[in-house]
């Protein structure tokens, strides 16, 4: 007998708990994993059953059936194709009746929800089964599931494909109209799904194919489902929500599938998840009737507030945010005020990347935040610069700032670049003009350029991170770059420097990596030129600092190379050197960085000649400033 309160009206009485892990208990049981655990209801519905009351009995007000996989395709995997109708009819009756017994028994009401998963089998375009045949398939699951002993609700769980959920809604729809449906995705990591759908799409697509609840399940622990969770409660405000995650992420001990969040930790979440007015709050993966039962005693302490922590994402208004990746390692840092250190590399001439990679481990090792991958330096070429970043920040967990010159692109190439980059992860840019080509190995090739930095910098932070290219057209997900502009603190005409640095400024620059500076006075002269005009420079600076390797490298660099002045006291010093300029070197670049520190918030170190170890000697004396 199904409750006299109709599920959608129960609703809105206050939030309701689920059931946990079907799965999870019948494997505890003595199932295999590999076993078909939807069977069971026929071949020894005794263990269902003892599932069932398990977490009737730990409080929960709605059971799910076991035939989370009783479809036609994956039912055929275990050649129990003619099985459907009565595996799925089972599920209902053994459910139903574990329901009735205890609402008997305890006076409180159990609702059954017709448990349907995805269909095992993609679909187009990334699989070869069509819609038309997924809508089939669902239809003739939910004809079992509601005939002749009905459900009280369908819950569609843990799918991935939002074309595939949206036939089951549509299946629903057309088999059992006025049955309630519950919708739920699940997100990898970054918190999309691996087809690449935000929380904010999710949530619209649900409910435009005619869910009455939407929501999150499996993923990760309970954290980031209340991030996800949050963001769909805002997208769409006036449809109830569910969030069942995982006990955490699972862990292989022993041969054993293991979740390592705890019960209490359960119950905690159950409270926060009641305060963000979650209407249906249960468990997935790895949740037992323990957990269950903390939820139910959490839940039901009027008193009790939540002890965790939810990161709400910041809201604008009643709009979510268009991007939810968490911020890069070094937008973290800048917010912090935490002085950093960054180091230029160079990518190979060739596509080997072993020396590069090792370079940096050794720069790792010694301290540096992250390293800085130029793009065609001199216009010499090189290996493309993000192909790079990606392999360090992948093998060795280093974070990396790209360069990123306008020069030689065109706003096709520039926008496809930019977008490749963020699919690897790298979102750290620097934004330069970059070097002409008649000063490097093709002097013939073509060096025009569709956008200036200033302007490049609006197009990433005010169109790709708004989720739009240069042409107002969607690029379905919003990019998170933060973005860095070159500065010349030492430049003749300050006023004009500091006019094309308000330009960057105001499109967006959420940090400066300045030219090679060998005295002090120079940055303290720009910044008072700039309060002069400006009132006081907000926007992070790393100064650039080169280690000088000799006598004739401090000469080219004072004579040919235009912006770099190297005063006559530290030429002095490094002609006097002789065999010992390079410690001369590391000397005067620690000397620099310690007299501008309280003025800058980072060194940025141009090691010469592939140097590195350099810029890992001159790491062994910064320290934080308190």
């Amino acid at each position: 007998m199904s409750p006299t309160i109709p599920f959608l009206i129960r609703l809105k009485q206050g939030a309701l708990l689920t059931d946990g892990a079907m799965g999870t208990m019948l494997h505890q049981s003595g199932a295999k994993l590999d076993a078909c655990f939807d069977e069971l209801n026929i071949s020894a519905p005794q263990r269902v059953t003892a599932v069932h009351h398990a977490f009737a009995e730990a409080g929960a007000e709605l059971l799910e059936t076991n035939t989370f996989s009783a479809n036609r395709f994956k039912l055929a995997e275990h050649g129990l194709a003619d099985q459907i109708v009565a595996i799925n009819q089972a599920g209902v009756r053994l459910a139903r009746e574990v329901a009735d017994e205890v609402t008997v028994s305890s006076g409180k009401p159990i609702y059954v929800a017709g448990a349907i998963g995805p269909l095992g089998a993609r679909l187009a375009p990334y699989g070869r089964v069509q819609p038309e045949q997924a809508f089939a398939v669902f239809c003739e699951q939910i004809v079992a599931l509601v005939k002749p002993l009905p459900v009280d609700v369908l819950v569609f769980e843990t799918f991935t494909d939002l074309n595939e959920i949206a036939q089951a809604i549509k299946a629903a729809r057309s088999v059992a109209p006025n049955l309630p449906v519950i919708a739920s995705m699940t997100f990898t990591r970054d918190d999309r799904t691996v087809y690449g759908d935000a929380p904010r799409e999710v949530a619209n697509a649900l409910v435009a194919a005619g869910a009455d609840v939407i929501g999150v399940n499996c993923s990760g622990g309970p954290s980031q489902l209340a991030r996800i969770a949050l963001i769909m409660r805002a997208v769409e405000p006036e449809t109830p929500i569910s969030v069942m995650p995982n006990a955490g992420f699972p862990e292989t001990v022993a041969g054993r599938v293991m979740y390592p969040a705890t019960p209490e930790y359960f119950g905690d979440y159950a409270v926060a998840f009641r305060d963000l007015g979650i209407a249906v709050i249960g468990g997935c993966c790895g949740t037992s009737p323990n957990h269950i039962h903390e939820m139910r005693k959490a839940l039901d302490t009027l008193e009790r507030t939540q002890s965790v922590v939810v990161a709400a994402p910041i809201l604008n208004g009643h709009e979510p945010p268009l991007a939810l990746e968490q911020p890069t390692e070094l937008a973290t840092k800048l917010a912090a005020g935490k002085f950093i250190v960054t180091v230029e590399m160079a990518p190979p001439h060739g596509f080997t990347t072993q020396k590069v990679i090792a370079s940096a481990r050794l720069l790792q090792e010694a301290g540096v935040d992250m390293v800085n991958l130029s793009d065609s330096p001199m216009a010499r070429m090189r290996m493309s610069p993000w192909a790079v970043c990606h392999l360090i920040q992948d093998q060795i967990k280093l974070q990396t700032v790209l360069h990123f010159p306008t020069r030689g692109r065109n706003l096709l190439r520039v926008q496809g670049d930019l977008l490749a980059a963020h699919a690897l992860n790298v979102r750290n840019l620097f934004v330069v003009m970059g070097d002409p080509t008649h000063i490097g190995d093709y002097p013939k090739a073509h060096d025009n350029y569709d956008v200036v930095p200033s302007g490049l910098i609006k197009l990433i932070k005010q169109n790709l991170n708004a989720g739009m290219d240069q042409a107002g057209n969607s690029i379905g997900q919003p990019t998170s770059f933060v973005v860095g502009c070159a500065l010349n603190m030492g430049a003749q005409d300050l006023d004009a420097e500091i006019k094309t640095l308000q330009k960057k400024i105001e499109a967006g620059a959420d940090f400066a990596l300045t030219q090679t500076i060998f005295d002090p006075a120079k940055v303290e002269a720009f910044r008072k030129r700039y309060e002069e005009l400006h009132g006081p420079l907000k926007l992070p600076v790393l100064v650039g600092i080169l280690p000088l390797y000799g006598a004739r490298h401090a000469a080219f660099l004072h004579n040919e190379v235009p912006g770099i002045d190297i005063p006559d006291s530290i030429q002095q010093r490094i002609n006097l050197a002789g065999d010992t300029a390079p410690k001369t070197g590391i000397a005067i670049a620690q000397e620099l960085i310690h007299d501008l520190q309280g003025l800058v918030q980072g060194a940025y170190l141009m090691p010469p000649f592939g140097k590195y170890e350099m810029a890992a000697e001159i790491m062994d004396s910064i320290v934080q400033p308190v």
